[in-house]
């Protein structure tokens, strides 16, 4: 870490380098990766003539990488430097204890009833079925790509609604999958029938904050003018719960992604208070140096997961009133005592010791950070300037009840500064989340007794015929990850048309949903300057006079001088989604960022067909998306193969993965009686009790109790 001068906090380098190279160039490619290869080649050469110069490189295909380096155990958790959290963390594990806390605390959202671990309880994802459907708010009009929501339930009761499923001989019918086709293996529009639902998380009602309602000994639900929800979440005249226009990711592993949330907003460098991190000129945290308190300019990198982690405290469809601030948070919770009214296992593998006696957030925050960054006596003024520089997360425009209210408050150091402490906290405790001893991984390492003779050729399977290791590569199962990003930003590939384009390197367009649904990292960010999200267009649209400012932007070490600028025509990223690790899967359904699919057969088939909007999507198409021909002993032999893949400590939430007690939202009672306020929709509510290191008796169960084999 350098000061670059005063007042200002420059951070380079990383750490998490690869232990070994996940891919080893041999003389022979697996024959969809000979395919892609050969037209990358000819389409290179074509462009540039015989001292042609490869624009992009051409990776070893991921199916020849060594076996025994397919065990996630051989690669280092990705993150910052020891030298770069030194200067803001002063001790690790009460940093991770203040993460944990957070994570799991329900008073972290505005009502008291949603945490962090609201929408990531099961397996680090959302196993509830009821309240969890969203209509296709992200859809865009083609040519302007200007917002085009779809407010329109298209399935069962819409709000509410309660997911249905049952199995006959194999065969699911109910709600799932949302995209079918009169024949299984076909993926032609016209035996297509579709409903552009999403399967997600419920958040909160909307409302607009007005004030907090804390003492010494209690913080009370903050008090928000409710209003009539405007994108349809309601059951007559009350409102119901929002949902996420997302499915929700797991968080477990979470850490090997180079960037998080489904689109990479969560960015691979943190500013100390938002996701988008370089991006947001105006980021800014308080710090005292030589005696003076100061506003200064963070950037760590290879903390995607603090960026993510500063995104839905605030957001108005996940957790929070609109308009409130990380101040507000700060204020509601530094002197109340951690996780009050939720239960703490006294064998819990990092928070055991507070069972009984619960420290306050506030003594947790000093213990954990520097003092340059909480201690100072000195009042700062905050504003609704203040609360600005820092951006919203939330993809559909927040269109509120009433205007916010004035705000011009004297608050601390600490308090102003509590979005660092937050996301820091929470990425330090993430990163303990970490699955690499599931079967596969074992086998990986040598054991070739774990894995039996169906579930080698369906590793086989995965490895060719199936495609999947050409997005799904290297012991972290994702091209998205750290490592793999890394070595190559910016790739090219020869889409199903068979142009060539430039894309983010592990986010794809596979054809789950129409390009215009939802335009994933195709998107902008949630700066005033509204900059592309995807890497490869905010390079392109730099040009070659700003080759050095997209630099600056994108950190992590990025280099442009590697790459050549494409134009934006030929950038690939409308319709891609950042490509999921795998471990787990069995776990942490429904499936893709539209929640569309129930089980993992439901999966395979997608993939076998081509597809379910192959054809529609051809421009953007990935080149590995095209019917697999696979048997159904094929497929079969492919889901076992998945189900190697599920860690058992995550299964029986065995430590890392134990946790507090948590009551949740669960849908709304039937007869849609009112809440207190008379507006939002009564909940109804599921309880987990809290869970030691030695996990549950019982384990978790795949989505909706459904086999994996079902189709």
């Amino acid at each position: 870490m350098t000061i670059d001068r005063p007042g200002v906090i420059s951070a380079a380098g990383h750490a998490g380098q690869p232990l070994r190279r996940a891919g080893v160039l041999t003389e022979t490619l697996a024959p969809s990766r000979l395919r892609v290869a050969r037209a990358r080649l000819k389409t290179l050469f074509l462009l540039t003539g015989a001292t042609a110069m490869l624009l992009f490189a051409i990776r070893a295909p991921h199916a020849d990488t060594p076996l025994n380096a397919m065990a996630l155990k051989t690669v280092a958790v990705p993150g910052p430097s020891s030298e770069i959290l030194d200067e803001f963390i002063a001790d690790k594990s009460a940093a991770i204890e203040l993460g944990k806390a957070l994570f799991w605390d329900s008073r972290v959202g505005s009502d008291n009833k949603t945490a962090c671990a609201t929408c990531h309880f099961s397996a680090g994802a959302d196993s509830r079925e009821k309240n969890q459907l969203s209509p296709g708010l992200l859809r865009r009009f083609p040519g302007s790509m200007a917002m085009n929501p779809d407010r329109t339930f298209q399935l069962g009761s819409g709000p509410n609604h309660q997911f249905t499923q049952s199995e006959l001989d194999s065969v699911s019918s109910g709600d799932f999958p949302f995209t079918r086709f009169s024949t299984l293996s076909s993926n032609e529009p016209a035996e297509r029938t579709d409903i552009n639902d999403v399967a997600s998380s419920q958040g909160v009602f909307n409302g607009t904050f007005d004030k907090l309602n804390v003492t010494k000994k209690d913080a009370a639900a903050d008090s928000c003018n409710y209003g009539a929800d405007p994108d349809g979440f309601h059951l007559g005249a009350m409102d119901s719960r929002r949902v996420e226009p997302r499915n929700t990711p797991t968080v477990i592993n979470a850490v090997f992604n180079f960037r998080n949330f489904w689109d990479g907003r969560g960015n691979n460098v943190f500013n100390g208070g938002d996701p988008f991190g370089l991006r947001n000129q105006s980021a800014l945290v308080w710090k005292k140096e030589a005696g003076i308190l100061r506003k200064v300019k963070v950037a760590i990198p290879s903390s995607s997961l603090a960026s993510q982690g500063s995104g839905p405290p605030l957001s108005g469809t996940e957790m929070s009133c609109g308009d409130r601030t990380f101040v507000h948070l700060g204020q509601k919770l530094l002197d109340q005592s951690i996780l009050s009214g939720q239960e703490i296992d006294r064998d819990d593998s990092v928070l055991g010791k507070y069972s009984k006696n619960r420290p306050d957030y506030r003594n947790l925050v000093k213990k954990a950070f520097r003092q340059p960054y909480w201690q100072s006596p000195d009042i700062i003024r905050f504003t609704r300037a203040d609360a600005k520089e820092f951006k919203s997360m939330d993809l559909v425009p927040r269109r509120a009840s009433r205007p916010a209210a004035p705000l011009d408050e004297k608050v601390s150091q600490m308090e102003a500064n509590f979005s660092l402490f937050f996301s820091l906290a929470l990425q330090m405790y993430q990163s303990t989340l970490v699955a690499d001893d599931s079967r596969f991984d074992q086998y990986a390492a040598g054991d070739t007794s774990r894995l039996n003779q169906s579930e080698r050729a369906g590793f086989a399977i995965f490895q060719g015929k199936g495609h999947c290791i050409n997005c799904h590569g290297g012991a972290e199962l994702t091209n998205a990850s750290f490592r793999n990003v890394l070595k190559e930003r910016l790739e090219s590939m020869v889409v199903a048309s068979g142009k060539t384009k430039t894309y983010d390197n592990g986010f794809y367009n596979i054809g789950v949903r129409p390009t215009l649904d939802d335009i994933g990292i195709g998107g902008t960010d949630g700066t005033d300057a509204s900059l592309p999200l995807s890497e490869s267009m905010l390079f392109a649209m730099k040009g070659p006079a700003g080759q050095a400012e997209a630099a600056s932007l994108l950190g992590n070490g990025f280099n442009p001088g590697k790459y050549s600028v494409p134009n934006v025509a030929d950038v690939n990223v409308n319709g891609a989604f950042k490509t999921p690790g795998l471990r787990n899967v069995e776990l942490t359904g429904p499936y893709f960022h539209n929640g569309g699919k129930a089980t993992l057969m439901q999966v395979v088939d997608f993939y076998n067909r081509g597809a379910d909007f192959g054809k529609d999507n051809r421009e953007n198409l990935a080149p590995d998306i095209e019917p697999l021909g696979l048997s159904e002993n094929e497929k079969i032999d492919l889901v076992r193969f998945l189900l190697t893949l599920t860690d058992e400590r995550v299964r029986m939430e065995k430590a890392p993965f134990d946790h507090p007690s948590l009551c949740l939202p669960n849908g709304h009672s039937m007869n849609a009686s009112a809440s207190p306020n008379g507006i939002n929709a009564a909940d109804e509510t599921m309880c987990l009790k809290e869970v030691g290191r030695k996990g549950r008796t019982a384990g978790i169960r795949p989505f909706m109790n459904l086999s994996p084999f079902s189709h």
